[in-house]
Formats: structure tokens, sequence, C-alpha cells
């Protein structure tokens, strides 16, 4: 049995959900700051169980849809599915279920996530295919994870959000984009080689490995710049200055890193670098809503 449950849990890349997961609970506390950050026990669990569901949803379609390009690409000829340790039948099942349990768990969550849930599997599902007509493949899988702080914003304050929180949700939305347009582009140079040769899309295709390098440089100030703009909308104080000093530092050694163009240095770049990020950032943007002396000063 636990065998067959860390075999599922690798083929939806279960340990990936620290890169958007931080962001959403981040915006979940945010978006309860009346309650020091916390929206109750029954919210949470739902916030999570929609993350996980639209997560395993988007991460099956992956799978399915790319599972005879990853048969060919020696990088991921041993995935569960071109290697037969998963049937295609079962896969097809946890995608229909984790979409179908979305939207339930949207249901209880409120009218305007149950409404708007079908337009998320939609989104999420829809990254996966854009590699076979354009090279912004990258731009998608950011908007497709940006989808996680403004649902659980909008799951907190559902059609109450106001204007004041709808720019620092959408600024929060923008950072995520362009942060994962840098790491995704970084991401990208291990298969430069196959996508080229299949005809698949990415900026590494078009542009080249060392000018997609700069495009991801970028991409990331462009993120630091967004998120010190929604440290000023929310009027964070010194923890959350701190965080964007520590994410400063993070990002610019992933670059480092991933200027050596070896795999092993781009995966350390990819997963533990971008992990650090999230999880600084929930960590400190947490700190400034739950403590009351680091929150601003009404008036």
């Amino acid at each position: 049995m636990l065998q067959s449950i860390s075999n599922w849990l690798s083929f939806v890349k279960f340990s990936h959900t620290i890169f958007a997961l931080p962001f959403a609970l981040a915006a979940m506390a945010v978006a309860a700051r009346e309650t020091r950050g916390w929206p109750g026990w029954r919210l949470f669990a739902l916030i999570l169980a929609a993350m996980v569901c639209a997560r395993t949803c988007a991460m099956a379609f992956n799978r399915i849809v790319d599972r005879k390009f990853d048969a060919l690409n020696p990088r991921t000829a041993t995935r569960h599915l071109p290697a037969g340790t998963l049937s295609l039948a079962s896969a097809l099942a946890v995608c229909a279920v984790s979409a179908l349990a979305l939207v339930a768990v949207s249901y209880f969550i409120n009218p305007l996530c149950f409404a708007l849930s079908p337009v998320a599997i939609l989104v999420v599902c829809f990254y996966s295919l854009t590699k076979r007509f354009t090279d912004f493949t990258h731009v998608f899988l950011g908007i497709a994870l940006a989808l996680a702080p403004v649902g659980a914003w909008l799951a907190v304050r559902g059609t109450a959000i106001t204007p004041v929180e709808g720019l620092q949700a959408s600024t929060l939305a923008l950072a995520v984009v362009f942060w994962l347009i840098g790491f995704d582009i970084i991401y990208a140079l291990q298969d430069f080689e196959f996508d080229r040769q299949a005809k698949l899309g990415s900026l590494v295709v078009r542009w080249g490995p060392k000018n997609a390098l700069a495009a991801a440089f970028l991409a990331h100030l462009v993120m630091i710049l967004l998120l010190a703009l929604f440290g000023v909308l929310c009027r964070f104080r010194l923890p959350y200055w701190v965080g964007m000093g520590l994410i400063t530092i993070c990002l610019f050694a992933e670059h480092l890193l991933a200027r050596r163009r070896r795999l092993e240095w781009i995966n350390v770049a990819f997963f533990r670098m971008n992990a650090l990020v999230s999880m600084i950032f929930v960590i400190v943007t947490i700190t400034e809503v739950v403590f009351p002396f680091f929150r601003p000063r009404k008036g």
C-alpha cells in the first residue's frame, strides 16, 4: 500500500505543491487580515483540498497528453506512463476524479468559487497543450499557478472583495506569473535539444539558452518589483522587507546555479531555491498579518 501511495504521489509530483501552496496560504492570510489571518478550520481545509485537487488534475492531464513525448525523451522515459508502471486508464480516472472533486469542494466554499471552478480546470489543464503551438508556454504555466493565490483570496472574501483587495490580489498574481516564467525557463534548459528536435515550443528553443536565461533573469527582476509593490499596498513592515531581501538573494543564487547548465545544478536551482522563495514569502507574510505589532496603525 505504501509503495502504491508513493507511486501515485510521484506521478503527480506532489512534492512540487510547495511552489503554489505557500502563495495560496499567504493570500488566504492577507484576505483574512481582520481575523489575524485565520479563516477558520473549515475554510482552511477546503482551500487545501481545492489546491490539491486542482494540482492533481493539472499534473495528471500533463502526464497523459505528454506521454508520447515523454517516451521519446531520455530524461522523461522512465516516467510512469511511458514506463508502464501506471496504466493510462488509471491516469485518466485520477484526472477526472480530481477535476470533479475540485468542483465539489468549490461548492462548499462559496458560490463565486463554485461558478469559477470549471474555468480554473480549463486554465490549469490548457497549459500542457501550449508547447505544441507557442514558444511562450511559460506564460501559460505562470497564469495557471497564479490562480492559487487568487482562488484563496476569493475563497475568503467571495464577492465582498474590495477594489483595494482586488489590486493586492492582482499584484500578487502577477508576481507569481513572472516568478514562474523565470524558473520554468531555467527548467526548460534540460530539454533544449529534445524540444528543438521534436518541434516543441519554449523560449529556450526560440531564443537559445543564453538569451532565454537573460529573459528569465529579467522576469525575476519584475517579480521582485511586484512583490515590493504588494508589500507597499498591504502596508507591511520590517519582517516582509527582510524576507524580500532573502528572496532576492535566493533568486540571484538560482541564476548563478542555472548558468552552469549542468543537470544537477539546474535541479537544485529549480526545486530547492524556488521552494525556499515560496516558504520565505509565506512565513514573512503570515508574520505581518498575525502579530499585531507589525500591523499598520489605523488612520
